[in-house]
Formats: structure tokens, C-alpha cells, sequence
């Protein structure tokens, strides 16, 4: 049964290596400012930008009726759908399925502006910050100070290659592929990782060639429906906080409905959405991150978002 006795681990100086940290993606984002202009330092290359509507479910049980969950209720949203790279469709990559609801009500707030960002992959093979700020560095070295970085950090090169070998495994497209949040959130008292699962299951072998072209080709034909489900904190050994590489041993609930009514492509809310920061700390209080990771995020997302406008 879900739990609130979790706990997050918080390390004595992780706020100064976090405050360093933030430094490795200030570079990178001004290494892409030069080559293709002001933008995200991860997740740049936007894919899709979409209309939804966040439809919360009915008949809930208690520990899942919390924060916007906690009444039925239909809610504007935006969508990003993003490569984790600047790179091709058909590279590996870690892709994004990036939220932002909008005008929830919660228990102890309304007209709440909820976000959240979940990727391609269940699980991400790290020990904590350091190893992805270790793992970004690497693959935005050049190949020689990539050798180097490799000879003197085998640990870190171990680290990068097993969640390469995750990465490339196949990506069928953004409607036929389940992306999750890695780490939980608080719902209300309680914890939970969310998933949203895939809105259809006949796969297009010629997405990975085109996923805009894949999810607008749907989207002419009909609407589009993606379950939201969160998998509540149960005990520290089968479902740890702070552990991003081990897949929960617990059930999954589904708490709502995303609906991606037909559209074709919309220069202007594509524009919009690109401007717009999906910062899971941008969240109701009952639904803020947890775990050290996702405290190092919430630093980069805040210097990421000062660079997009003024420049690192």
C-alpha cells in the first residue's frame, strides 16, 4: 500500500556543487548560442508543439486525490515534444514529453500553473548529479578531449555507455511510446514517479524518419488520448526516492486523461511554447520534485533560463 513515511537524502554541500555544476551547461548552451542562435542548453531541438487538455479522473483513491488530482476536472495544456540532443530524428537520444497545465485548482491554491517533464526512459543509470553533469560533459567534447575525459574517469565512461545502450534502443514515436518522469514527485503526503502511456499502438516504421510529420499525420486523422498514471512510494527497498536507476515494484494508477484534440502545425503556438520554460519546479506544493537529481535541476533550469534570453 502506498506509503508517507519517504524520505529525501540531503547531502552537506550539495548546494555548491550543484551552484558549480550549473557552469558545465552555461558552456554548453553558449556553444549553441554561436552555432544556431539563443535557446535551451538540453532539449533544444523542439519537435512539436500541441494543444491538450488534461482531463483528471474520477472516483480516485484518496492517496491519488491530491493537488490537481484532488477533484475531477478538465484543464488547458501545452505540449513540447523535444529531442534530448541537437541532433537528426533518427539518432539515439532521450526524448521529451514536456507538460505545462494550466488554471488547476488545488487544496491550497488556485490558478495554479502545474508542469511536468517526462522522457523516453524509465530509468536513468546514475548515482546522482555529478554523473550527468559528467555524462553531458563528455558528449560535448570534442573526440580528443573526449579520449582524455574517458581515460582518466572509467567509471564515468562505464556510466555513459550503459545509458547509451539504453538510448538506442528503438523509438517507435511520440504516440506509441510510454515516457516517464525518472524521478517522483510529493502527491500531496505521499510520493510518486508518473508515466504516460502511449496513445496508440499501431506503429508508423517511417517515424523515426520524420516525428514531426508522425504526430501531425495522426493528428490530421484524430484525436490523440495518453493515460497519466503515477506509481506511489510503497517502501525504500522496491521503491526508492532518491535511486534513478532502479524501476519501481509497485502499481500503476491512472489518475488522468491527456487529450490531444486534431490540429495541424501552428507557427504561432509553436512560438509561444518555444519561449515558455517546462520546469517541473514549476509546480503546485503539493506536487514539488523530489531527490537530489532533481534539486541539481532546478539549479541548471534557472541559469538555463536567464541564457536563453541574455546569453551565458
Amino acid at each position: 500500500m502506498p506509503s508517507t513515511q519517504w524520505r529525501e537524502i540531503f547531502r552537506p554541500d550539495e548546494s555548491v556543487q550543484h551552484a558549480e555544476q550549473v557552469h558545465v551547461f552555461s558552456e554548453l548552451q553558449r556553444k549553441r548560442l554561436n552555432e544556431h542562435g539563443h535557446g535551451r542548453a538540453l532539449h533544444r531541438n523542439q519537435v512539436a508543439a500541441l494543444k491538450a487538455v488534461l482531463a483528471v479522473g474520477e472516483d480516485l483513491p484518496d492517496h491519488a486525490r491530491q493537488g490537481i488530482f484532488a477533484a475531477p476536472a478538465f484543464l488547458d495544456a501545452h505540449v513540447r515534444l523535444s529531442n534530448g540532443n541537437f541532433s537528426v530524428d533518427r539518432a539515439p537520444d532521450i526524448r521529451g514529453f514536456a507538460i505545462k497545465v494550466f488554471g488547476a485548482s488545488t487544496p491550497s491554491s488556485a490558478d495554479v500553473e502545474q508542469n511536468f517533464t517526462l522522457v523516453s526512459q524509465e530509468t536513468l543509470r546514475v548515482s546522482g548529479s555529478a554523473d550527468v553533469v559528467g555524462i553531458v560533459e563528455l558528449s560535448a567534447s570534442g573526440p580528443a578531449a573526449a579520449l582524455r575525459r574517458a581515460a582518466t574517469n572509467p567509471q564515468l565512461t562505464r556510466t555513459a555507455v550503459a545509458n547509451v545502450r539504453d538510448m538506442v534502443k528503438p523509438f517507435s514515436g511520440f504516440a506509441t511510446h510510454d515516457f516517464y518522469s525518472i524521478m517522483p514527485i510529493t502527491f500531496g503526503d505521499y510520493a510518486a514517479r508518473l508515466k504516460l502511456c502511449a496513445a496508440s499502438t499501431r506503429v508508423n516504421k517511417a517515424a523515426r524518419k520524420g516525428l514531426a510529420a508522425d504526430i501531425y499525420g495522426r493528428l490530421a486523422d484524430d484525436d490523440l488520448e495518453f493515460l497519466l498514471q503515477a506509481q506511489f512510494f510503497e517502501d525504500e527497498t522496491r521503491t526508492p526516492i532518491e535511486n534513478s536507476s532502479v524501476r519501481w515494484d509497485a502499481p500503476w494508477l491512472t489518475v488522468a486523461r491527456l487529450c490531444v484534440p486534431r490540429q495541424t502545425p501552428d507557427r504561432e503556438l509553436a512560438e509561444a511554447v518555444e519561449k515558455s520554460s517546462f520546469n517541473p519546479w514549476i509546480a503546485a506544493t503539493e506536487h514539488r520534485p523530489l531527490g537530489e537529481l532533481m534539486r541539481a535541476r532546478r539549479a541548471a533550469y534557472s541559469l538555463s533560463w536567464r541564457n536563453r534570453e541574455t546569453g551565458p
